[in-house]
């Protein structure tokens, strides 16, 4: 999956361009570079690449900014990598549409892990099926029926919603505002313990030990990442 995937870089800093260059090369990636944001956006039309890798931190235009008006038109994912590491910092960049956020200084193979997931979660969801397995854990989103090791589970149709909407996204961090949002609408986002009920009970009926979850991975102060 690696060959031919071209990945855009925008960030300012020379040293860190050239280290990301070098070790998406290395990994079999080609390597697109832009230092500002007017260059960046300019880029994303002109290539199309498969991944972004963006900075919060550009010269003329706030990260931030940047990702709203990728998001306009641009459907790959998009890798937030800063120095920026406040709960809020990285609540607005996922809920503005970035698929990770990774706080610089960074370890290249967890990046290198990030991508290939966020590239595989990109290619499944351009031949979307109607049933997606995670293990023992098979979803059927059209007959809206959840097995585990064959067994039939009785999910309310709210479970179903929750279980569903973080299915669709594996791998993605889904904050808090954002699941409550679409499961439950604008009158309960601040309602963060209510989604804390609803994971916990989604849990007991999905997860191998409720008590150290495999599938539903929380992300403190943040949101939920389902895992695989």
């Amino acid at each position: 999956m690696a060959a031919d995937s071209n990945i855009l870089i925008i960030d300012d800093e020379v040293q860190i361009r050239r280290l990301l260059e070098i070790t998406l090369n290395i990994n079999g990636y080609k390597v697109t570079e832009a230092s500002t944001a007017k260059e960046g956006i300019i880029s994303a039309a002109t290539h199309n690449p498969a991944l972004i890798l963006l900075d919060l931190g550009l010269p003329d235009e706030d990260g931030l900014t940047v990702l709203k008006k990728l998001r306009e038109w641009y459907q790959n994912p998009i890798i937030i990598l800063s120095v920026r590491n406040s709960e809020e910092d990285i609540i607005k960049a996922l809920d503005y549409g970035a698929n990770d956020y990774l706080t610089k200084p960074f370890r290249t193979g967890e990046l290198l892990a990030r991508i290939r997931t966020a590239l595989r979660l990109s290619q499944e969801k351009t031949g979307a099926s109607s049933v997606l397995s995670f293990g023992s854990l098979i979803i059927d989103f059209a007959g809206h029926i959840v097995r585990k090791n064959n067994n039939l589970l009785k999910l309310t149709s709210t479970e179903f919603s929750l279980l569903a909407i973080m299915a669709r996204n594996s791998g993605k961090v889904l904050t808090h505002q954002y699941l409550l949002k679409e499961i439950w609408g604008h009158g309960y986002l601040d309602q963060t313990q209510y989604l804390r009920v609803f994971v916990a009970q989604l849990r007991k009926k999905i997860e191998d030990d409720p008590a150290r979850p495999s599938l539903i991975i929380t992300e403190p102060g943040i949101g939920y990442r389902f895992g695989e």
